[in-house]
Formats: C-alpha cells, structure tokens, sequence
C-alpha cells in the first residue's frame, strides 16, 4: 500500500513538474507577451519578467519593442522630369502596440516593408532629380509620413527614414559634369572679367597721377627694367630716351646753342643722321628736315682717250 501511494506521489510530481514547466514562461525586458485563450485575446498584455499561462489553453507571442532597422531594396523609377534612377532606403520603426501587431496585421515586419517599397517608389515618380539629390530632408519627412499612415493601425510607429543611394545611368552622370564644368568656367571668366574692370581703373588713377609728374613715368620705366633684369633667361632691349629727342629739339631751336658766328654756313650743314630713328608724335622730326636742304652733290665728269662721257 505504502508502495503505490510513494509511486502515485511520484507520477503527481512528475505531472506537476511538467505542467509548471509548460506554464512558465519568461519574458525579456524589450518583449511583451500577448496571451490568446483558445483563440481570443485575453485582457492585458504580459509585462518583462516571469509569468505563468495555462498548458495547452494559453498560447502567449512575444512582441519585440525594439527600433527594428530594415533595408528598403532598391527601386528603379522614372522621376518626375523623365531621368530612371534606381533608389534604396532604410527605414527604422518600433512597435508601441503589442496586441495591435498581432491582432490587425499577419505580419507586421513584412507589411512594413512592403508599404516602405510602394511608398518609395510613389516619391521617385513624385519627384524631380535635382530634389532626390539635394532636397532629401523634405522627401525623407514625405516617404515617413506615407509609411506611417497606414502603419499606426497596425501598433507601429516609424521613427525615422532615410534615402541611402540614388544610382543614375552613365550618360547622365556625364552630362552632369559637363553642366558643371560649364557653370564653373562661366564663373571663372566672370571672376576674370571683375579683375580686369578693376585693374582698368586703378591704371586709369595711375595714369593720370605719372601725368602730373613726368619722373614718375621715367621711375616706373626703371622699376620695369630692374624686375625684367633679374630673369637671367630673358635679353634687354633699352628704348631710346624720348626725353634726350625733346632736349636735342630744344638744342635745335635756340639760336644760342647753335654754332659760333664765325662760320655762318655750318648752320645750314646737314646734321650728322642718328643711327636709331624714334617716332614721337610730340615731337618733329628732326632727321627729315635738314635731309631736304642738304643740296645734292654734283656727278663728275671726266673725259677718257676714246672721247665718250662716263659718270662716277
């Protein structure tokens, strides 16, 4: 008697112990347990921590309530101004609604990504290149709000997504930097373009400064002749003074600086001809005169034994 009250003890333990393992269940910090009794869903939801259900009557679903980061494939469309791009995101959503994500929706995971995919292909058609390349905060804040209208019935919330890439075709990559290139080289011969207007009236202010005073010019010259000097590789070709022509005139038109009174006919003498003719329109010309007053010389004239006339 005493032995089949010992083993009926022991199949009772032995009972119990399985049906305490198959009622306990644990629940992570990041889950909530979500409990169906034969098929419906019983009231609150299962806190982190140890809890009991009914074996084989209670059937509990862990939900994780962690920002879940899922990868949008990529898309391809055509945009709004007829360029097909190919455009990838990532979306990140958390579930505030545990029963919610079990009750309304299959999957909630998969339908996530699917109205992700709809969505981001909605906002390619929608929009023009030069805004999926430079404007995405605005389409980032359109794509999360697609998404999350249909998803607040399912218990999810979007909290952030985010255009990745924006891939495009080959010959509209080079017709980017063409355009580009164009723009800075139109740049460039504006920046050019100010320089000169400035450079012109600072020479402009130059100019009429070494106007007032003559020296400044012959000091410039100098300075130009000292930094031209100092390339070893470059020859020197001094001008002719215009100022020695201005005093050689002055010289020309003073009686005084003329030859003495004794020998009245050197005035009329040709003068000797300068090697190096300078052209000023300031000044006359000083070589052409004295070359028409010079009288021509006479031929001569000599007779040979045969009678006839040669000239030398």
């Amino acid at each position: 008697m005493v032995e089949e009250l010992l083993a009926t003890a022991a199949v009772l333990g032995s009972v119990a112990l399985v049906y305490v393992a198959a009622a306990a269940k644990v629940v992570k910090q990041y889950e909530k347990g979500v409990v169906l009794r034969f098929g419906r869903l019983r009231s609150g939801v299962r806190a982190p921590g140890f809890t009991m259900v009914v074996p084989f009557v209670d059937r509990m679903h862990k939900v994780n309530m962690q920002i879940v980061t899922m990868p949008v494939p990529a898309q391809d469309g055509i945009t709004r101004d007829n360029v097909t791009v190919r455009v990838d995101a990532v979306i990140y959503f958390k579930v505030v609604d545990a029963a919610a994500a079990i009750i309304r929706v299959e999957d909630y995971r998969f339908a996530v990504s699917q109205i992700a995919q709809t969505s981001l292909r909605s906002i390619i058609g929608k929009s023009d290149l030069d805004d999926l390349l430079s404007n995405r905060e605005k389409l980032n804040q359109g794509l999360e709000l697609m998404i999350d209208n249909p998803a607040v019935e399912w218990g999810v919330t979007i909290d952030r997504v985010e255009i990745k890439d924006v891939s495009l075709p080959e010959t509209m990559k080079r017709s980017m930097a063409r355009q580009a290139e164009a723009d800075r080289e139109r740049r460039a011969r504006v920046i050019n373009a100010d320089a000169e207007l400035q450079a012109s009236k600072k020479l402009a202010e130059a100019a009429g400064v070494m106007s007032d005073t003559p020296s400044a010019l012959q000091l410039r010259l100098l300075q130009t002749i000292v930094a031209v000097a100092a390339e070893k590789n470059s020859t020197l070709v001094l001008p002719f003074p215009v100022e020695l022509l201005r005093f050689l005139e002055r010289a020309a038109r003073d009686p005084s600086a003329s030859s003495s009174p004794a020998s009245p006919d050197r005035r009329h003498a040709a003068p000797e001809q300068p090697s190096l003719h300078v052209h000023d329109p300031h000044l006359h010309d000083l070589v052409d005169a004295p070359r028409e007053t010079a009288p021509a010389p006479a031929p001569q004239v000599r007779d040979d034994d045969a009678g006839t006339a040669g000239c030398i």
